[in-house]
């Protein structure tokens, strides 16, 4: 089992890069605990609703609202497990996430590939993501294999069922699943658990792990909201993330962006908490700013590493691990 280097532990040496002190983390927290409660978030679809409803929030059924009271929003933080286990099918591939501790995984999902062997830039194949997959699975500095490239030879209806398929067959580490809405959720949790051997073995060594995405500002939609039940019902890590962009979806400042991206955040590991108590999230981010003069996301800039350096600070305080977007 691995873990990874300790980011900001106290010692001799070593970097870190804290953009908010102590006291404005907790004003960030504060103003977080204000949206949700007084604005509350826009919910899709009918069974989180339930949820929500059932977990003592308050629910416009109507409009499609949730506000979520503050007591309920810091017992979810306080019942999601600091350290998240993932498991490779090989055990020398196993880690566990922590606050404060580093690893690296791919990013993902390519919509195009550069073939390494022609150098043609093309639609990604099937073999492509097998070959991915054996590319992370050679490299000691990553941790775990994300879906890397979307095939686009198979059905769109199957595409995340196949990704994981080839990615099961090509590395012994962990593998991340690109499911979009509750069936593709349901048919990679299956093959992961032909592959680990059954149900409990599965949640006991979790080798799939699946992710959602809110929709800036403050909305979760089904397919992110499915995707939280049915990992939270599997017992399977999920990530959780906004990508937010500051100037656009998001207030144009550093803090204002950071209030709502953790709004979101935060109402999803409410559902996921709900769902199943004491269930494994990660506090995601792959939020930005917004290059005005393009409208589109600024990634790689100084912008998104300083939202992802308060990211980090405010999923440690919380004491749950993060993933942080970069480039």
């Amino acid at each position: 089992m691995r873990r990874g280097a300790h980011a900001g532990r106290l010692g001799s040496g070593g970097l870190s890069l804290n953009v908010f002190t102590a006291d404005e983390l907790d004003d960030i927290h504060l103003a977080t605990l204000e949206v949700l409660e007084r604005v509350g978030v826009f919910v899709e679809d009918d069974e989180p609703l339930d949820i929500y409803s059932d977990g003592g929030c308050i629910v416009n059924r109507e409009t499609h609202n949730v506000r979520i009271p503050a007591s309920i929003v810091e017992d979810a933080i306080r019942s999601a497990p600091a350290n998240v286990f993932t498991a490779g099918r090989d055990p020398r591939d196993d880690r566990v996430l922590a606050p404060g501790r580093t690893g690296f995984i791919n990013f993902c999902e390519g919509v195009k590939y550069n073939d390494p062997y022609t150098g043609e830039n093309r639609d990604p194949l099937k073999k492509d993501v097998a070959d991915c997959a054996r590319l992370v699975d050679a490299m000691s500095e990553i941790d775990g294999y994300d879906s890397a490239i979307a095939a686009s030879d198979v059905p769109i209806e199957t595409y995340a069922l196949h990704g994981v398929e080839a990615a099961l067959q090509n590395t012994t580490k962990s593998v991340g699943c690109e499911a979009t809405n509750k069936w593709e959720a349901r048919k990679c949790i299956e093959l992961a658990t032909i592959v680990a051997g059954g149900e409990d073995k599965l949640r006991e060594r979790p080798i799939l792990g699946l992710g959602v995405c809110a929709v800036s500002p403050l909305k979760l939609p089904r397919d992110a909201t499915e995707i939280i039940i049915e990992a939270s019902r599997a017992g399977l890590p999920d990530t959780i993330l906004s990508m937010a962009m500051a100037g656009g979806s998001s207030p144009v400042t550093l803090a204002g962006t950071l209030v709502a991206h953790n709004a979101e955040v935060l109402s999803g590991i409410v559902l996921s908490q709900l769902t199943t108590r004491g269930t494994p999230v990660i506090y995601g981010s792959s939020t930005t700013a917004m290059d005005l003069r393009y409208a589109a996301a600024s990634v790689g800039s100084p912008e998104l590493a300083l939202v992802g350096a308060g990211v980090a600070q405010l999923a440690k305080q919380y004491r749950l691990p993060s993933y942080i977007a970069g480039a």
